[in-house]
């Protein structure tokens, strides 16, 4: 077991390098089952999510090399095996993207249930109500989906709810179904306008990602032979902006796309800060008071629900009275508990939390409940009065690549220990 030891009351200032999108690479890594030829990807996020992915892909018989420490081969012509154990698939949420590459691919596909981060119920439902459109038959068993189908055809599919891993689910198992696929009420965030780009360059026919509607004309194959670099993390991004804040510091955010965080921009401006678009890279400051503020999380682009605990740690020191409405998982406020032991003053229940600010924060043990809640914890930890202990690390290296070196580099004292 390890944990950070971070000592607080600090500004943070300088440059940090943002990695791969974590979102964006737990997708197109399965999407290379689809390809008939060698991928390289780069700027992968050297994380611990991409490194389960890459073992289940290799489980599955493809060959996958890391070249440097940001840059894959995958090889994928030679699958020897079509079922991902619920050992692996357990490990994280993104595993159900092996229901459609697989399905698309093979047309006969086996994945343990998906593990992850708890966030309250988060049903695939819409997945398997697409697949089934496309003619697949789909069952539950002991643990496992089964999904199998004589061949795929295009079909018209709605979703009841706008669901990120579902929209991207019926893109790999349409690009290679016969005929005309039509994807409406899709979400539109920019990993799932990534994954439509890296299928497109492989000879994919996609139209109308991060819009309402997506329309996929089914091609005979994918060609491989292509080398694509993965967008920068948009919530990566988000977590320092919301640092620089939280912290009344000065970071330049380098390797970002400042377009993909509007609407976390409007809000620490709303909040006292100072923001700087600089091409592909972000600067941001405060050298004042930071304001209360209300916000709800929505679909992008609205607020981000993986952004909601990080700007809720400048909330807790903001003045006056501010409210969280979430609306997108129901137990995304574990981490108030942890932030009240350090004495803020937050009252939680159900999808609403009041945060009335407070001076300041102190050290106190904590526990990461979940990936963004262990990163906001970081933020509070280095802007605490005194020195703070967080547990549960390894939920936060599965989306952050070099976490405490990041900080470091910007001025935190932040240590790992064994």
């Amino acid at each position: 077991m390890e944990k950070f030891v971070i000592q607080g009351n600090t500004r943070l200032t300088g440059e940090v390098e943002i990695s791969g999108a974590k979102n964006a690479a737990v997708a197109i890594l399965p999407a290379t089952l689809l390809i008939d030829g060698i991928t390289t990807l780069e700027n992968v996020p050297n994380i611990s999510d991409v490194k389960i992915i890459c073992d289940i892909l290799t489980s599955l018989g493809a060959n996958v090399e890391w070249t440097n420490y940001h840059t894959l081969v995958i090889d994928s012509r030679n699958l020897t095996c079509t079922h991902a154990s619920l050992e692996m698939t357990s490990k994280f949420r993104a595993s159900y993207y092996l229901l459609g590459s697989l399905l698309g691919r093979c047309k006969d596909v086996e994945v343990g249930l998906p593990g992850g981060c708890n966030l309250g119920a988060r049903p695939i439902d819409q997945h398997i109500k697409g697949f089934e459109a496309l003619g697949a038959e789909v069952n539950y068993e002991q643990g496992k989906i089964n999904a199998r189908a004589k061949e795929l055809i295009g079909n018209s599919i709605y979703f009841d709810v706008v669901s990120v891993g579902a929209t991207i689910n019926l893109i790999l198992a349409s690009v290679l179904a016969k005929g005309t696929t039509i994807l409406d009420n899709v979400a539109k965030e920019p990993h799932i306008v990534d994954v439509a780009n890296f299928l497109t360059t492989c000879g994919a026919d996609i139209m109308g990602a991060g819009t309402d509607t997506i329309k996929i004309n089914g091609v005979d194959k994918l060609t491989g032979n292509h080398t694509y670099s993965i967008v920068p993390d948009q919530i990566e991004t988000g977590t320092f902006m919301v640092a620089a804040l939280a912290s009344k510091g000065d970071i330049l955010i380098k390797n970002c796309i400042y377009e993909h965080m509007d609407c976390l921009s409007a809000k620490i401006l709303e909040m006292g800060g100072k923001i700087e678009n600089l091409g592909d890279s972000i600067r941001v400051y405060c050298d004042g008071d930071i304001n209360s503020t209300n916000i709800k999380t929505l679909p992008y682009p609205g607020f981000p629900t993986d952004l909601q605990p990080q700007i809720g740690v400048a909330l807790s020191i903001a003045n006056g009275t501010s409210i969280i409405n979430e609306s997108i998982w129901e137990s995304r406020f574990q981490y108030t508990n942890e932030l009240n032991k350090m004495g803020a003053k937050i009252t939680a229940q159900g999808k609403t939390a009041i945060f009335e600010g407070v001076k300041n924060l102190k050290g106190s043990p904590l526990y990461a409940t979940d990936l963004r809640a262990g990163a906001a914890l970081i933020i509070a930890a280095i802007i605490a009065d005194g020195t703070s202990e967080l547990y549960n690390i390894h939920y936060i290296d599965r989306g952050y690549e070099n976490i405490e070196d990041k900080f470091r580099k910007l001025g935190a004292r932040i240590e790992r220990i064994k």
